[in-house]
């Protein structure tokens, strides 16, 4: 099974992998997280002199289908989240269930100016960030295996599992 979880920017993606992994257990669940998959800075194309990470040209999408391909046969559950999880139709089309989390502009904001794990952005990058999810991140083909979640508040794990339906991709053993 391999379940794709999307949004902008400090929408909760990683948190939510991290928790499902770990609600699933026992299951053999990978998380492949998309920043992972990261060109070498030197190759990702530039936008006002600072690393363009906002575009999907930033990341290796043909090795990150190859993982998740190579995965999906060693692992009960993949879970495949970023910030382009629903830009590549190759990869789209292997996720059987789809999360996408969304956060207001103004949550986006608070979170984003706190995060410092690459340094300060400046505000114009920032606003980059919030532009460049509606372009290549956001999500266009919803159906039912489709859910779409607040990232502004915790996730209730209890109400999301009948959705993943996970017994109908896994074989338990005893």
């Amino acid at each position: 099974m391999v379940i794709g979880i999307g949004g902008v920017s400090n929408a909760g993606k990683t948190t939510l992998a991290n928790r499902l992994k770990e609600k699933l257990s026992p299951l053999r669940v990978i998380i492949l997280c998309q920043d992972d998959f990261a060109h070498p800075t030197a190759e990702i194309p530039r936008i006002n002199g600072h690393t363009d990470w906002e575009i999907p040209e930033s990341i290796d999408l043909a090795k990150y289908y190859r993982h998740i391909l190579k995965k999906k046969k060693e692992y009960d559950i993949v879970i495949a989240e970023g910030l382009f999880a629903f830009c590549d139709k190759h990869i789209y089309s292997h996720y059987n269930k789809k999360i996408f989390l969304r956060i207001s502009k103004e949550i986006f904001w608070q979170r984003k100016s706190k995060d410092l794990r690459w340094g300060k952005e400046p505000d114009w990058y920032i606003e980059h960030i919030w532009e460049s999810h509606f372009k290549c991140g956001n999500l266009n083909d919803v159906d039912r295996n489709t859910l779409i979640l607040s990232g502004e508040e915790p996730i209730n794990l209890d109400r999301l599992l009948p959705f993943l339906e996970i017994d109908k991709f896994i074989t338990k053993t005893s």
